[in-house]
């Protein structure tokens, strides 16, 4: 889907193991790609979306896809609806969780110590190399040579939705035009499709995004508005000292 995506593997394990468990990720990171990309006309969600596919026959992580995208449309108050552009368009979801499934994946294999960066969604086990906890910087949606906040943690995902590389895309379902008030949302929780959805949401919401995000249970947030305010929850796992 034209995402960048990383992955730190920091345990001591032979490097043809390594290199598996990489194949592992990216074999799988690529097959999302074929089945959920909404810019491949062949893609599952596209064929689905054009009704060449019937709900019977889409795979099950197609079906598991939707399932969780329903439910969270009823968890955000319909502010994350997949067909807000008029389309059908999971990606807001997606990514997030293709990336979760990818970390948990790793997990089983024997690999507890890893970073996955896929475009800014990151989700991290265990320690890096160094032994010590992840950090995470948080970029500054008004500069791209700055942070706003850097995030440490042994087991966190973090989502960031945000409009400064793509103007304001996210659209107000219930307007139906594109959402203002909010440039840059992060959320931090244990599941990353989970944070995407909600951080998608948010943006859709404007200004009444960081009221809602402060009644999530087990999820913490970081805003940054459009009029360059920045907020966030009291328990986000913040490192202040960014010169450690």
């Amino acid at each position: 889907m034209g995402t960048p995506i990383s992955l730190d593997l920091a345990d001591d394990l032979p490097a043809p193991r390594l290199a598996e468990l990489a194949d592992l990720v990216f074999d799988w990171l690529r097959e999302v790609d074929r089945r959920f990309s909404t810019y491949r006309s062949d893609s599952e969600v596209c064929r689905f979306d054009r009704r060449d596919v019937p709900f019977a026959a889409a795979s099950a992580d197609l079906r598991r896809v939707l399932a969780d995208c329903a439910d969270l449309w009823t968890a955000t108050d319909g502010f994350f609806d997949v067909y807000a552009t008029g389309r059908l368009d999971p990606s807001g979801y997606v990514k997030g969780w293709a990336a979760q499934v990818a970390s948990d994946r790793l997990l089983a294999e024997g690999a507890p110590n890893h970073c996955l960066n896929a475009g800014g969604d990151v989700r991290v086990r265990g320690t890096s190399s160094t032994g010590r906890p992840w950090r995470i910087g948080i970029r500054h949606p008004f500069d791209a040579t700055a942070t706003c906040w850097v995030l440490t943690g042994t087991d966190l995902a973090v989502a960031t939705s945000g409009v400064y590389e793509r103007g304001h895309h996210v659209v107000d379902p219930r307007r139906g035009v594109p959402a203002y008030g909010l440039r840059s949302v992060t959320v931090v929780g244990p599941d990353l499709g989970v944070a995407d959805a909600y951080a998608t949401a948010a943006v859709a919401m404007g200004a009444a995004g960081p009221g809602w995000l402060a009644g999530l249970a087990g999820y913490h947030h970081a805003v940054v508005t459009d009029d360059g305010r920045a907020v966030h929850s009291p328990y986000l796992p913040q490192v202040v000292d960014r010169a450690q």
